[in-house]
């Protein structure tokens, strides 16, 4: 298991577009992917678990990566949270 803390810089924070983009990319890894923000834990591959945990713009999460690609994972994630989930 591996986890890393990021800030969301998206103005808007992670709503549907950005969401649907960090769920796309966390699909792509066999491993657990899940993030925590405010006592609040929700799976990276589901968009509305995403959207339900209402990260805003500048707020910290800490991702959580469990599994065989687990590393690979989470630095993509943290890469496209950085750039700005194309936005």
């Amino acid at each position: 298991m591996v986890s890393g803390t990021v800030v969301v810089h998206n103005t808007s924070g992670l709503h549907l577009k950005p969401a649907a983009r960090f769920c796309d990319e966390a699909l792509k890894y066999r491993s657990t992917i899940t993030f925590t923000f405010d006592n609040t834990t929700a799976n990276a591959k589901s968009v509305l678990s995403i959207l339900g945990a209402c990260v805003k713009c500048g707020d910290q999460i800490e991702i959580v990566c469990n599994g065989e690609d687990e590393q690979e994972a989470l630095q993509n994630l943290t890469r496209i949270i950085n750039e700005g989930l194309g936005e």
